[in-house]
């Protein structure tokens, strides 16, 4: 998957190319990450990126030319590799980034992303070249560097042979609509608790039963919306009426 990043700050994203699992999968070319510098495309001897904004205010905003040369940049580079990549803005007004939202996402060819600064980027330009708003949360950064590395975090981890068990990026939490069940790892027994005897039984389908009823309690506690909107296989209903648990 190839992701354009324009942003002031390129040095931002060596915290995710040289560490963890999106630093091996740069690494092994199982994605690729194409960093671009807006100040870059100026014409002045300061390289200015940004203006005061008409009618006044706080701040600075971002020019829109220099952006959208940055922008065509970007295309251009995705073109030359044979991809068709949107432009998403990273912004607190988007869309909120979802599991759904990543899967979508990840089944496209790559991502321009574009990282705002200061109060935000003229609008003109957003109305003209940006595809896709979104958002990590309804909270303020001082940046869009931050959210765009979330974001790409979270495709860069689904791509096939990128964890180390696919199976993991799978069964994590909200890929199913339910938070994920607890784990548990030696020793047996940490501070005068055991880990729950069914998880060492070697019974495979009581495992997944229970696995499920967690994840269920789970979910009726820190995130009642999301058990409102889950719909269980039949199954599962099985496994709700045996742990008394009702689907109204």
């Amino acid at each position: 998957m190839f992701f354009a990043v324009i942003s002031i700050l390129p040095e931002m994203f060596t915290a995710m190319s040289q560490y963890g699992i999106t630093g091996r999968a740069l690494t092994r070319q199982q994605a690729e990450v194409l960093l671009i510098n807006p100040r870059d495309f100026t014409t002045d001897n300061y390289r200015r990126i940004d203006e005061r904004p008409f009618g006044g205010g706080a701040g600075m905003v971002m020019m829109a030319e220099p952006l959208e040369k940055a922008i065509m940049f970007a295309k251009q580079q995705a073109a030359s590799r044979g991809k068709v990549c949107p432009v998403v803005y990273l912004s607190p007004q988007g869309k909120t980034l979802s599991e759904p939202m990543v899967v979508e996402l990840g089944q496209l060819d790559g991502l321009i992303l574009l990282c705002g600064r200061y109060e935000g980027i003229d609008e003109r330009l957003l109305d003209q070249y940006v595809d896709i708003e979104c958002s990590i949360g309804d909270y303020v950064l001082t940046g869009g560097e931050l959210p765009a590395m979330v974001l790409m975090d979270s495709l860069i981890r689904r791509l096939p042979d990128v964890m180390g068990d696919d199976l993991s990026a799978q069964q994590d939490s909200f890929v199913d609509g339910l938070l994920d069940y607890p784990q548990y790892t030696k020793p047996l027994s940490f501070n005068g608790v055991n880990v729950p005897e069914v998880l060492v039984s070697g019974h495979h389908a009581n495992i997944a039963e229970w696995r499920f009823v967690e994840q269920v309690k789970r979910t009726m506690d820190k995130r009642p919306d999301l058990w409102q909107a889950f719909t269980p296989t039949k199954e599962q209903h099985k496994w709700l009426t045996r742990a008394k648990i009702s689907k109204n």
